[in-house]
């Protein structure tokens, strides 16, 4: 079933066209990666799939699913670090936009919050601060959050930047498990090409405009992925 779809998108950005009439579309339980190198509009196509910019021109529709269900994972700043906030707090807070105008959230919402903790082995960290944690059980808190506003739609923007290899993988593993067992669609921008034709089955390659979208498979048959592992789209 179709769940996403952009045609010919334009987003101008801080006065610079960064989108440039990109159209594609995505059905319920793709992994889609967006990819392509620094300043070719990845981060901006993100701000425009959550309404954070406006579009210029072109459309985004969302098939039998609302913006709000939209679990966001962004890159993480020094102040998201340093938040000083329970684990349990901080996952809780991925229920505001379903919470509406009732000022606390319902045993429903905190139940939720708990089963997201379950489902990524961190139930056990529930009371911890959520600044004590290592970069990568703060990417696991933060991937629960995101877990607590949706059960269609993740959208993940360079998530592994700051981690180690390792705890890179484990994140990386641990999105793909949760497409292929909860089936939840997952749009993942970065310049990583070799995890994301490791891990997603569609690409979209930016470069302000969409010079490839297809299938991770065909998409390593072109001059562009040839070009980006040369080294070109890496830092």
């Amino acid at each position: 079933m179709n769940l996403i779809t952009c045609r010919d998108l334009c987003i101008s950005y801080n006065g610079y066209l960064a989108v440039d009439h990109v159209s594609f579309s995505l059905d319920a339980g793709d992994y889609l990666c967006v990819v392509g190198e620094n300043g070719s509009g990845k981060s901006t196509l993100a701000k425009g799939l959550l309404r954070l910019v406006k579009p210029q021109s072109g459309s985004i529709t969302f098939s039998g699913m609302k913006r709000t269900e939209i679990g966001y994972l962004p890159q993480q700043t020094v102040v998201q670090k340093d938040f000083p906030a329970t684990v349990f707090e901080v996952v809780l807070s991925g229920c505001l936009n379903s919470r509406g105008l009732r000022p606390f959230y319902s045993k429903k919402e905190k139940k939720s919050a708990m089963a997201q903790l379950r489902l990524l082995n961190m139930e056990e960290l529930c009371k911890k601060s959520y600044r004590d944690l290592s970069g990568g059980q703060q990417q696991r808190v933060l991937l629960a959050r995101a877990l607590c506003a949706t059960k269609r739609l993740l959208l993940l923007d360079e998530p592994v930047t700051g981690l180690d290899p390792v705890i890179t993988s484990e994140l990386y593993s641990l999105v793909k498990q949760l497409n292929q067992e909860q089936n939840i669609t997952v749009i993942m921008v970065s310049h990583d090409i070799a995890s994301a034709v490791n891990y997603a089955d569609k690409i979209l390659h930016m470069d302000r405009e969409a010079r490839f979208f297809g299938s991770t498979q065909d998409y390593m048959t072109t001059e562009l992925y040839h070009h980006m592992i040369g080294g070109c789209g890496h830092g």
